[in-house]
């Protein structure tokens, strides 16, 4: 894979780059937290040539794949396709700008990997704790191809890397999700189906690129029946089932061998009654075992719920057409009576790409709404639209209710940038924010819990839906990439409204991270305190490209680093992750 986008990329290049230091050669050096909270930082000392401290660029990459995207052998309408591709990328839509440029999104880390079997991985310091023997699993962005044209980070086929740990005997394996648009180019050796994102920038280009594919479909090169999802984003566990999501399309299930391999079964409707798409972040509650879920769309009803019993088995819609505009709605929250929706100033509009600009377009004149509904509704009759002015929540982190249950508390990232948010996403900031609604009286409250570039945010998941107290966020370094991880007390904001980050972790120069996952030490232990467990994440030292996976101490001020591994192939940055336990592995 590395060699086959490196051909693409020949003009980033430099020599190859030595190993990590083991944890020993690391110089930790921490601030304790009192009664003032603080930054506790992590820095890095190594020793290191000119040579060393060099970034790596593509062609310092793993050098295994050789295949290349040709169109040698292929029939006639197969050349002329892709000499249409070509006319395009090159003469009417050249990728220009830095967000949808192939040569700056897949640069560092991003760089896509081959496949990788399941493989053993040295455990380097410390010893894994017994509650992580189970499943670490990461999907992202991993195009299969060097992209035809603009590609965003977003338009990556997915990839599933799995850290697969027993009794002290770890494996890492990565695999793409074998998704109908996955099979069909890998068949025909190059990109066939425009990226989403990227690809749909502008109507000239738009329009170029759907009469291309549409000849396509005449000539019957892709069956669009099998839907062209890419299952990059997000991993859920409902129903004793594994699923890879994209917002877009259906859920992808998949199997674990008991060697640590990750198998694609297939696309999956639930005996037919998911048709279109679903979110991919479906919320599941930890005590009824309910998965509740939503999809929106660019056509009325531009937002539907749902939901799944324990069984897995899919529940009727409930359409909601109070939403009078389609917005980029990525994300939702739930209590444990209601589900509660951000409608964000990001549309999707249709006059924004006929006027040459993107499909996803801020919209600085909307005042931005949420909506709360009861989650067993069986219609849209008794939801509550509030206006919040400045709220513009991609991400949620969780939400309960107080009181008699009139009052409703939401704890998500608010983007006090949004205009970037799909486009420069180096400029964001996202200001993590605590906000309360009085469903009696209308009242919504809001306030920052840290003023720092907040986002993956993630908690314990035995408190989905009920009053959490910690909270685990990626530092931007800038987004996308995570430098760091905080710990933040929300109670601490019920005091004066105060910083609320009391333990923090900075991985040092040249070194990111992804999403964190909170893993309970006793998860079956109902008086186990909330923040007895570890964060684990994906960790990538770009001076020397090697990947390793981190576990730390969640009730450390430091969040001490108690065990590392060294990972044999490198982990390209992504997006979301969820951990299994042994125990529910066996029922998968």
């Amino acid at each position: 894979m590395d060699s086959l986008f490196s051909s693409s990329f020949s003009t980033l290049s430099s020599p190859p780059r030595p190993s990590l230091p083991p944890l020993s050669s690391f110089r930790i050096r921490a601030v304790p937290i009192e009664k003032k909270p603080q930054t506790a930082t992590t820095t890095t000392k190594m020793s290191r040539t000119r040579e060393q401290t060099k970034k790596p660029t593509p062609s310092t990459m793993n050098k295994k794949h050789t295949r290349r995207s040709v169109v040698e052998n292929k029939s006639p309408l197969v050349k002329i396709f892709k000499a249409f591709d070509d006319i395009i990328t090159n003469f009417i839509d050249p990728p220009l700008r830095h967000a949808i440029n192939p040569k700056h999104v897949l640069s560092d880390n991003f760089f896509p990997v081959d496949e990788l079997p399941p493989t053993e991985c040295k455990v380097s310091e410390g010893t894994l704790p017994s509650c992580l023997d189970g499943v670490y699993l990461r999907n992202g962005p991993n195009p299969q191809f060097p992209p035809q044209g603009p590609y965003h980070l977003f338009d990556g086929d997915g990839m599933v890397h799995a850290i697969s740990i027993s009794k002290g005997k770890v494996t890492l394996c990565s695999r793409y999700v074998k998704t109908s648009k996955y099979n069909m180019e890998k068949d025909a050796g190059f990109p066939i189906i425009p990226n989403v994102i990227a690809g749909f920038n502008g109507l000239t280009a738009s329009m170029a690129r759907m009469a291309v594919l549409t000849g396509r479909l005449l000539a019957g090169q892709f069956d669009p029946s099998k839907d062209l999802g890419l299952a990059n984003t997000n991993l859920a566990l409902f129903g004793n089932k594994l699923y890879a999501l994209w917002e877009s399309d259906l859920p992808y299930a998949l199997k674990l061998t008991p060697d640590g391999d990750i198998i694609t079964v297939g696309r999956h409707d639930f005996g037919g009654k998911l048709l279109t798409s679903m979110t991919a972040h479906p919320k599941v509650d930890p005590v009824t075992k309910e998965a509740f879920a939503f999809r929106y769309g660019p056509m009325r009803p531009f937002l539907t719920l749902f939901r799944f019993n324990e069984n897995g088995e899919k529940q009727a819609d409930v359409p909601i057409f109070s939403m009078t505009s389609p917005s980029f709605l990525h994300d939702f929250s739930i209590t444990k009576n209601y589900a509660i929706f951000s409608e964000n100033q990001i549309r999707m509009s249709m006059m924004a790409l006929m006027g040459g600009g993107s499909l996803f377009t801020p919209d600085p004149k909307k005042i931005p709404r949420v909506g709360v509904i009861p989650r067993y509704a069986k219609d849209e009759k008794e939801i509550k639209w509030f206006e919040v002015p400045g709220w513009n929540n991609i991400h949620s982190i969780n939400a309960w209710e107080e009181g008699d249950g009139d009052t409703v508390v939401v704890l998500a990232p608010n983007m006090l940038s949004v205009e970037h948010t799909l486009d420069r996403m180096n400029l964001i900031h996202a200001s993590v924010e605590k906000m309360t609604i009085n469903l009696k009286t209308g009242m919504v409250s809001r306030h920052p819990l840290s003023t720092r570039n907040l986002d993956f945010a993630v908690f314990n998941p035995s408190f989905v839906a009920v009053k959490n107290r910690y909270i685990y966020c990626g530092i931007g370094g800038p987004m996308p990439k995570i430098s760091g991880i905080v710990k933040l007390d929300v109670s601490l904001s019920d005091i004066d409204r105060q910083e609320c980050i009391v333990a923090s972790r900075i991985f040092g120069p040249g070194c990111f991270g992804g999403e964190p996952f909170f893993v309970a030490k006793e998860p079956d232990n109902p008086d186990a305190d909330e923040d007895d467990g570890y964060i684990i994440s994906y960790m990538h030292n770009e001076n020397t490209n090697e990947s390793r996976f981190l576990v730390m101490d969640a009730k450390s001020p430091t969040l001490e680093i108690i065990a590392i591994v060294e990972l044999p192939q490198r982990v390209p940055y992504g997006f979301h992750g969820l951990f299994v336990k042994e125990s529910d592995l066996k029922k998968l």
